[in-house]
């Protein structure tokens, strides 16, 4: 069956003026299991209201199912409740797992979203790579990229107002509407989140944008981005309406103090990360068994604003617009996320938004 794309957004090319650099947060929530969940939450809400405060753009949470290791609130209520926080910040997934969920509760709750956010969601959706999801859901592994397509389709066609007729095994609807529809005119963006060649292939045909990964090595971004580029070209599609990269980045008064703060944290995330197999679906034969200077290079930014600045600024060049920066990592204290979001905001944000780009 032929993919479905997407319909742009009305006035969505990037022709003209280069759009405004926004710099945001990915906030997934994660916490190991001993760690309290209100108290979590509470931290979590500060580190927003933080964020807001110091006029950071954006917030983004992701998704799992039935997450060995660490535990997290949902998407979907975690995001309602960041919203109340957020004030102007764009609130979005980072991502929603589209083809183990049904269509219609993914367009109904994600319209929901975007009217309590007023209009600023952004809705990024991803296959994922956890066999334990799929099964848990009864999604065979050889359907889920069907699911996906089709399942993005329907979304997309609902929060334009359209009526929807589709006869397929997991969903039956006859001339179906959508009452409540999303704030935003024709719908929020859709971003899809890809590792694999394929995936960021898939994402150029169907999507507004490609959600950069934090995972893969800069060579390998700027490898796939290349691909990203001539599949649009190839399938007449204009240039994507963002470029969003997410960052592992942790900032510091000191190049010492960053690496010290982050280290234990970062490395205990992609500890994990390996025991789901995240880096079986990384190209470039990339893997994450291997020391954590060896991880981080070329990978993630950890320094002072100075080393921050200079290994985002990079990015520039090649039409990052929008970066979302992980910065707290589970188990790390409150105050590490809290003093990093203000160097972040007050050093490393503005001057990524004044740099020249080309």
């Amino acid at each position: 069956m032929a993919e479905r794309s997407v319909a742009e957004p009305a006035g969505a090319e990037r022709g003209g003026a280069e759009p405004p650099v926004k710099v945001g947060l990915h906030l997934t929530h994660q916490r190991r299991p001993e760690q309290d969940p209100v108290v979590t939450l509470d931290e979590q809400l500060d580190l927003v209201r933080r964020a807001r405060d110091e006029g950071l753009d954006s917030v983004f949470a992701g998704q799992h199912h039935l997450a060995e290791s660490f535990a997290h609130i949902q998407p979907l209520p975690w995001l309602a409740r960041l919203a109340a926080e957020a004030g102007e910040m764009t609130v979005g997934t980072g991502c929603h797992l589209l083809a183990v969920h049904h269509p219609v509760d993914t367009a109904e709750a994600y319209a929901g979203l975007d009217v309590v956010c007023r209009g600023r969601s952004v809705l990024a959706v991803g296959l994922g790579y956890r066999a334990e999801e799929y099964a848990a859901f009864g999604v065979p592994p050889g359907e889920k990229v069907r699911r996906f397509t089709e399942n993005l389709a329907i979304v997309d066609e609902l929060w334009r107002g359209g009526t929807v007729t589709r006869d397929l095994p997991w969903v039956r609807l006859d001339e179906a509407r959508l009452l409540q529809r999303p704030v935003a005119d024709p719908r929020p963006p859709i971003w899809i989140t890809a590792n694999a060649d394929n995936a960021v292939r898939r994402a150029a045909r169907l999507a507004d944008a490609w959600m950069i990964n934090p995972h893969a090595t800069a060579a390998t971004v700027r490898r796939q981005l290349e691909l990203f580029d001539a599949e649009r070209e190839e399938h007449g599609r204009p240039p994507a309406t963002s470029r969003p990269l997410m960052r592992e980045v942790f900032c510091a008064d000191t190049r010492e103090e960053a690496l010290e703060r982050a280290r234990p944290y970062l490395a205990g995330k992609y500890e994990v990360y390996a025991d789901w197999g995240q880096d079986r679906v990384m190209p470039d034969q990339e893997s994450f068994r291997m020391g954590f200077e060896a991880l981080a290079d070329d990978r993630f930014v950890i320094g002072t604003p100075d080393d921050c600045i200079k290994g985002l600024a990079v990015w520039l060049d090649l039409g990052v617009d929008h970066f979302i920066l992980r910065t707290d990592w589970p188990g790390m204290p409150a105050e590490y996320a809290a003093r990093s979001i203000e160097l972040l905001a007050r050093e490393v944000a503005p001057a990524l938004r004044c740099a020249p780009r080309t």
